[in-house]
């Protein structure tokens, strides 16, 4: 006997998993269900979702554009940190996680409903990211995650209880898919099946947002990404919203074949996964901001900020976006981006980004000092001399001490 329920909130995709979740919740617990489906730019029509949803007896259905709050709130503060999680992910799984939360306890309270629900199995990651968000949000939310509950632990399983309770089922849904994907606007991820032997390459089948970088133009196209404290506000001169600047990167990288990632990484569980990674806009906006930063940030506070971002990354990863630490973080990163501004200059070509121009009002890269000619007394290099000895001393006072014994 199950406690009593009155009241969920779902997070709904409309797919097989999430609609099996839906006609369970309904019947395990005989609660009302309220379905969420957030637009998070993953670019597929969520009309279908309201329909699968009406068919399923929900009153109360919520789909929410949040493409701009995604990029505005989310993707463009982690941004600014240079978070790579193990020095390669750009996390774009790991951020949209807290965006749904939040706006899954939002809409929990708006409707009286006194439990949420989502999707992800109890190996993943994703469970850990949803529940510490809603947790954060409301701390005495009950959560239902059917997937460490139920006794559905195959995909066959799962089709039976579709069929045995009029749940539609596409026919191109019932065989076993070769990978399961998870997109958004930053980007899309594949893990599962065909990719789960790490020996073997990635067939080309399962790239879906980036053209192969061996058939991409032969040609390198330049771009420009303008800057202001931190975030890019516009590409070739062009002003766009957070969320049509990702997208139109997004459109750039997919051409030349940019934003490709095989990795195997340590899940925040305690294994390791291997996924492939398509982040194509994503990949230009970070190599963009490191450049801007290479002549406005002074190096202690860039070499502090990159030690800061291995933490970041971790934090966000593991799904604490709430945590104070991580505001913590947040409010020492914005502050390094207060003079983070002006443009970079890119080439893009078959499968890589490259920085070849930057320029800023706030640089610190003075050519008058760097220069090899004559400087005009701008450095003394006779300045170099005791610099070395000063910082030399230790070194050679444990040479004398070695040489002795």
């Amino acid at each position: 006997m199950t406690d009593a329920v009155k009241k969920v909130v779902l997070a709904f995709s409309g797919g097989l998993d999430t609609s099996v979740i839906l006609k369970w919740l309904q019947a395990t617990y005989g609660c009302e269900v309220v379905t969420f489906t957030a637009d998070l730019g993953q670019g597929e029509e969520l009309e279908p979702a309201r329909a699968k949803a009406q068919l399923l007896g929900v009153k109360q259905i919520f789909i929410d554009d949040l493409r701009e709050e995604f990029v505005r709130d989310f993707v463009a503060p982690m941004m600014r940190s240079n978070a790579l999680y193990e020095g390669q992910y750009l996390l774009g799984t790991s951020i949209a996680r807290p965006l749904i939360a939040k706006r899954q306890i939002e809409i929990a309270r708006m409707v009286g409903a006194d439990a949420v629900s989502h999707g992800a199995t109890g190996k993943g990651n994703d469970q850990v990211r949803f529940e510490l968000g809603y947790y954060a949000l409301a701390p005495d939310i009950r959560i239902i995650a059917p997937w460490r509950e139920w006794d559905l632990t195959s995909r066959e399983a799962l089709i039976a209880f579709a069929e045995q309770h009029q749940i539609p089922v596409a026919k191109d849904k019932r065989g076993e898919s070769p990978f399961s994907t998870d997109a958004n606007l930053l980007h899309t991820s594949s893990e599962g099946k065909v990719l789960e032997d790490p020996w073997e390459e990635v067939p080309d089948y399962v790239y879906s947002r980036t053209d192969n970088p061996e058939t991409a133009p032969d040609t390198p196209e330049y771009i420009t990404i303008d800057f202001e404290r931190g975030d890019p506000v516009a590409v070739n001169g062009e002003g766009l919203s957070p969320a049509s600047l990702l997208k139109r990167l997004n459109d750039l990288g997919k051409l030349h074949g940019i934003g490709r990632l095989d990795l195997v990484e340590n899940r925040f569980v305690g294994m390791k996964s291997r996924g492939m990674y398509e982040t194509p806009g994503g990949t230009i906006w970070h190599a963009a901001h490191r450049g801007i930063e290479s002549i406005t940030l002074d190096r202690g506070a860039a070499h502090l900020k990159d030690e800061l971002a291995v933490r970041y990354a971790e934090m966000i990863y593991n799904g604490f976006w709430f945590a104070p630490e991580r505001e913590m973080l947040q409010a020492a990163i914005d502050h390094s981006q207060e003079k983070v501004t002006g443009t970079v200059r890119l080439k893009l070509y078959k499968g890589s980004v490259n920085v070849v121009g930057r320029k800023s009002p706030y640089s610190l890269y003075s050519p008058r000092i760097v220069t090899f000619e004559d400087d005009a007394g701008a450095y003394d290099q006779r300045d170099a001399k005791g610099f070395i000895k000063l910082n030399a001393l230790r070194l050679r006072l444990l040479g004398q001490r070695d040489r002795q014994g």
